[in-house]
């Protein structure tokens, strides 16, 4: 990797790391639903834009019903699911959370596609989700103001991102990676629009809510997808996947600098855990000591 690849991966990984500060300054004017929409129709504006110019509409019409269906699970779920457990919990511990995308990703690769586990990932597996109970053991209370139903939404909003992955892998493997993220988040701004209606805010929104939801959009969407498929292009995706364990550490850096969020000796060592067994669970480490191993 040049120069150029690690100044994109730091800046990528600080813009997806900021979304969650994001989401905490606008959903609450917003509501989920709204704000959710935002940021897909925007976004796809954005990057429907650059694959018109590049010629890529012709791959998403042809692999439309595919896409449409990744861009469900690998965007608009997702998004979704974060803009409503923001209302509850604290920027820092999303962002750590999402970082178990890999987890997840790795088993539903094993029961849907039987991709092989070794033995260093299997450990990476049982690592990564004990640091997410380290994390949130403490507050994951279901009472009135508790954060359990947030947590377990983030959760699913992991889940779904790993699911999308081996969605991916089964029926787009090959296909153009723009004219993938560009029809997915289109076919996932469609599909929630209705919602979006339905539930957009009847006070007036403040631009301060606004300008998250437009920094969300533009920002952590359009001009963070076209950095990262960038990346791939130039050094390929499993190096542009370290991305992942970077993200923790600005959602974190500006949870605590912006929202004031605490950060404790428990959302240290949770946040470090997690991190390990992302790596060995990736087989970024451990890989060789498995094959020596063998």
């Amino acid at each position: 990797m040049l120069a150029k690849d690690y100044r994109d991966l730091f800046i990528l990984a600080a813009i997806w790391g900021s979304s969650f500060l994001f989401m905490h300054l606008s959903v609450g004017e917003f509501g989920p639903f709204a704000l959710v929409e935002v940021r897909l129709g925007l976004g796809a504006v954005f990057l429907m834009i650059f694959a018109c110019l590049r010629g890529r509409l012709n791959v998403i019409w042809r692999h439309l019903r595919h896409i449409s269906i990744m861009g469900v699970f690998a965007a608009g779920l997702p998004f979704l699911c974060f803009n409503i457990a923001a209302q509850t919990v604290p920027a820092s511990f999303m962002a750590v959370i999402n970082a178990i995308t890999p987890l997840f990703g790795a088993l539903i690769a094993r029961i849907w596609l039987k991709e092989q586990l070794t033995r260093w990932r299997i450990v990476g597996l049982m690592i990564g989700f004990t640091g997410i109970v380290v994390l949130v053991w403490n507050d994951l209370s279901f009472d009135a103001g508790g954060m359990g139903t947030g947590i377990l939404i983030c959760l699913t909003a992991s889940l779904s991102y790993g699911y999308a992955a081996s969605y991916t892998t089964r029926f787009l493997k090959g296909v153009d990676p723009l004219a993938l993220a560009a029809g997915s988040v289109t076919a996932a701004a469609l599909v929630l629009l209705p919602l979006a209606i339905y539930t957009w805010p009847t006070t007036p929104v403040s631009a301060t809510a606004w300008g998250s939801a437009l920094a969300l959009a533009l920002l952590c969407t359009g001009l963070a997808y076209l950095i990262y498929y960038g990346l791939i292009d130039r050094v390929g995706a499993t190096r542009s996947i370290t991305v992942t364990f970077l993200v923790p550490l600005f959602g974190i850096f500006w949870g605590v600098v912006i929202l004031n969020e605490p950060l404790g000796l428990r959302m240290l060592a949770g946040t470090a855990i997690v991190l390990l067994g992302t790596l060995l669970a990736t087989g970024f480490i451990g890989a060789g000591k498995q094959k020596n191993a063998r």
